[in-house]
């Protein structure tokens, strides 16, 4: 399906020389006497490399066709993480670098969803917010509560994350996987 320039938004998947690319940053540009231009910002799923490129009105891309499948979280080596399928119990792998941040939230049996291009794995897809538990926190200092102050835990993926004074070794927290950041508690 070929998209127009109105239809290319963040977060939707294009095609361009026969890669997978996510748009991760859109700029519509009007200049006095000159057609419409879609600046965007696409991030290439199989590499990881970043392409800016401008969109002219009237233009169009298409979309890439992608597959969604659930997956099992196994574990990771040095240079890949491993899932197991859902359904077909067949194992798949992701070289980290195509994984990127998302790995320091990854647990082992966690289910998660795998984005697949021509039949071949490209992409992690973690739910928004996930809830983990917190293995090492420094104690709240008393008093030390007037604004926003946060301290550093460490969570049960080895990840570290700033979360506010109230939060003790055990508690399970939410966090946003978009942003890295603290979300609640569980």
């Amino acid at each position: 399906m070929m998209l127009n320039m109105g239809e290319i938004k963040v977060g939707v998947l294009v095609q361009i020389s026969n890669e997978p690319y996510l748009v991760i940053k859109t700029e519509h540009m009007k200049m006095a006497q000159r057609r419409a231009v879609l600046k965007t910002k696409l991030k290439n799923l199989i590499n990881g490399s970043i392409l800016e490129k401008s969109f002219q009105q009237g233009e169009k891309v298409e979309e890439a066709e992608t597959e969604t499948k659930a997956a099992n979280y196994q574990y990771k080596t040095e240079t890949e993480a491993s899932f197991m399928d859902n359904e077909t119990f067949e194992q798949t792998s992701l070289p980290l670098g195509q994984i990127g941040d998302k790995i320091k939230y990854l647990k082992e049996d966690m289910d998660v969803d795998i984005l697949y291009f021509q039949g071949k794995a490209v992409a992690l897809k973690l739910p928004i917010k996930i809830a983990l538990k917190v293995v090492s926190a420094p104690p709240g200092v008393k008093g030390n509560s007037a604004g926003n102050v946060t301290k550093t835990v460490e969570l049960e993926t080895g990840s570290q994350i700033n979360v506010p004074m109230f939060i003790n070794e055990g508690d399970m927290v939410i966090i946003n996987t978009d942003s890295g950041e603290y979300a609640g508690r569980a």
